[in-house]
């Protein structure tokens, strides 16, 4: 007796199986995806990290250490111009042939002047600051600090962390962009102690003796990379334009100890730039030429 209405049976050979997260199965899929999520994250971080050799808990890169500033340099040098320097050609270009930056004041660029003080020692403000043009003993348009950037918005930005060794001798801005070679070699007549430029503009000055070296002491390296990851030694065309400038006019005065250089920015580690690769070995220049 009931109602009247058929009762509903269950077909033969299936059991009701519960709804949502009591079902296995539903179970079984929830936590397939998630760890599909999750390892799909994990790899990309891999990923990323392999590529950029970076990431956002790295802490920022310490001042290189002469010797490798030293490694560095020759195999740029190498990978540039296509040779491999003989074990005479290397051992011809020391750690002392770089300046030996505190690793203490970091890479800030407002703290750079404090770096070139280092350099000079007790003579920092005589030959840093003086604006006097002794005749005789200090030649116009030979400055002490020679900074090369791979643009003019670089040499303006290094040229203002050393704005207060500037008060009194200006420094020279050394680039092509909104400034003619006239009013530069106008400027060189005078004392200058600190200069910035690109390399092109440098060697055009050096070429008709409007800029002279017979004062240059440091020679500073912006190898500071760009948003697309090149710097000075790895942008194809102002790279090229550099080794030009330092064969000709710098390489001497390096081997013969009157220049020291400075490679000013982090070293990159051979996955962090555009280019041939260079990974930095542990162990001194010989490996370069092995």
């Amino acid at each position: 007796m009931g109602s009247g209405k058929p009762e509903k049976t269950q077909k033969p050979g299936r059991t009701p199986k519960p709804f949502g997260p009591n079902n296995p199965k539903s179970q079984s899929k929830f936590k397939k995806k998630t760890n599909t999520k999750n390892t799909a994250n994990r790899q990309i971080k891999t990923k990323t990290t392999s590529v950029t050799g970076n990431n956002k808990n790295n802490q920022p890169s310490q001042p290189a250490s002469p010797s490798q500033q030293l490694r560095y340099f020759l195999s740029q040098f190498e990978s540039a111009n296509g040779v491999q320097l003989s074990s005479l050609e290397l051992e011809s270009i020391k750690d002392s042939c770089f300046l030996d930056v505190s690793q203490e004041l970091g890479q800030d660029v407002m703290k750079l002047e404090k770096h070139i003080k280092e350099a000079f020692g007790a003579k920092w403000k005589e030959e840093l600051c003086e604006g006097k043009h002794i005749e005789g003993k200090i030649e116009a348009g030979s400055p002490a600090v020679l900074v090369v950037a791979p643009s003019a918005l670089r040499s303006i930005e290094l040229l203002r962390g050393m704005r207060t060794l500037t008060k009194e001798c200006h420094a020279v801005k050394l680039f092509s962009k909104h400034m003619k070679i006239d009013e530069q070699v106008s400027l060189l007549m005078n004392r200058v102690n600190i200069a910035s430029g690109t390399p092109s503009r440098i060697k055009k000055l050096i070429d008709i003796e409007a800029l002279g070296l017979s004062r240059l002491s440091v020679l500073l390296l912006d190898i500071h990379t760009d948003v697309k990851g090149y710097s000075l030694l790895t942008l194809p065309q102002v790279r090229d334009e550099f080794w030009d400038l330092y064969k000709n006019y710098f390489h001497q005065q390096l081997v013969k100890g009157d220049l020291r250089i400075c490679l000013y920015g982090p070293i990159p580690n051979g996955n962090e730039f555009k280019g041939k690769s260079v990974e930095l070995a542990d162990g001194d220049r010989e490996q370069l030429d092995s």
